[in-house]
């Protein structure tokens, strides 16, 4: 007789408490489900603060196209360890943590070798994947997360953590192809397209380069924000023909974060001989790629997935050394559907983060 299937609750022996997203309609509810018993190799982390993430909102309504429900969102998760197995060595009970947007990789193939589990052809992503054990993972919208010691990263001491918890993807996602493409030196100057989640901690991340760093928006009302507030030292509208005609040719660098779809060429018109454009958005449908402005000015055009757990790591002591943090609004659980039908509009300054601990006290 065939065996029947487990519900999320019974499948594992730890119970955890979420909330999920069931259908397309993104729209998210209390859920009971369970984690993994700590292993010999895990750490068991309280979850305190979890990041919204533009990610977040394309995996509920399945804009990418492989969701499974139901699915708890969450890969900015900044806890507090209860629990370590025999085998770990860094951690602790008590110590402050994060867990970003990986929580497994095969560990044997090149990139795991090189410290870049990101690129593994086998990664296990914090949510909305399947894991090893035939389970599929659960995000940080949730009380509790269990994970290997590799994955895991330790927070520094002077960053607040719920104002840090972004860091864990936003900020990885522009430091890494800031490094990676020499995206870094002092007095440059790097446009950083789209003022949103990623783009106002690449403005912090870029000054504490030494960068010149300007704007670019399609939004008038952003100029005070960029400057006044964030520290960018100019702002270009890109709506205004006449305010992109005259910045034609002064970026050495765009890092691109615009989520929705949008033309390349006016960007790469910005960009010196030799300038390089980083895109890190990910709009849900292909972009044009125009290739005779590129041949014609021997620039180029580039991606970046967030990075590895050892630069994750070197991004945070980063970020502790200069402290850099997200600007958030703080919301309970509860509101997660207001914030992602706001996050939808780009309504928010910068990233919303759940106060989860205070969320689920009472359970």
């Amino acid at each position: 007789m065939a065996k029947s299937a487990k519900s999320p609750q019974t499948e594992l022996p730890h119970r955890a408490f979420g909330w999920a997203a069931t259908d397309t309609s993104g729209t998210l509810s209390p859920f009971h489900f369970s984690r993994r018993e700590n292993g010999a190799d895990d750490v068991t982390v309280q979850i305190l603060f979890c990041g919204v993430c533009h990610s977040d909102l394309h995996t509920v309504k399945n804009d990418w196209g492989f969701t499974t429900y139901p699915v708890v969102p969450g890969h900015e998760i900044v806890g507090v360890v209860t629990k370590v197995g025999n085998n770990v060595k860094y951690f602790k009970a008590g110590d402050k943590v994060g867990v970003g947007v990986i929580v497994e990789s095969c560990k044997e193939c090149e990139c795991c070798q090189q410290d870049l589990e990101n690129y593994c052809p086998r990664p296990v992503f914090t949510y909305n994947s399947p894991y090893y054990d035939g389970t599929r993972t659960q995000g940080g919208y949730s009380n509790i997360v269990v994970v290997n010691q590799r994955y895991v990263l330790r927070f520094p001491d002077n960053l607040p953590l719920d104002a840090g918890a972004p860091l864990l993807c936003a900020g990885i996602t522009v430091y890494s192809p800031m490094k990676y493409y020499g995206m870094t030196e002092p007095g440059k100057h790097l446009g950083v397209a789209g003022l949103g989640g990623l783009g106002h901690v690449a403005i912090k991340i870029g000054k504490a380069f030494g960068l010149k760093v300007t704007v670019i928006s399609g939004s008038p009302n952003k100029e005070a924000e960029a400057v006044d507030t964030l520290g960018a030292d100019s702002f270009v509208l890109s709506s205004d023909p006449a305010k992109m005609k005259a910045a034609m040719g002064t970026m050495d660098y765009i890092i691109d974060t615009i989520s929705a779809v949008h033309s390349l060429s006016p960007l790469l018109g910005l960009l010196k001989l030799n300038g390089k454009l980083i895109t890190v958005g990910l709009p849900s449908k292909p972009l044009e790629v125009p290739i005779f402005q590129i041949a014609a000015g021997r620039k180029l055009v580039g991606g970046s997935n967030f990075g590895g757990i050892k630069e994750t790591q070197e991004m945070l002591d980063f970020c502790g050394k200069h402290n850099i943090t997200a600007n958030i609004e703080l919301i309970k659980m509860d509101q997660i559907n207001t914030a992602m039908e706001r996050l939808g509009k780009g309504d928010v300054k910068y990233r919303f983060v759940i106060d989860v601990a205070n969320s689920f006290s009472s359970l």
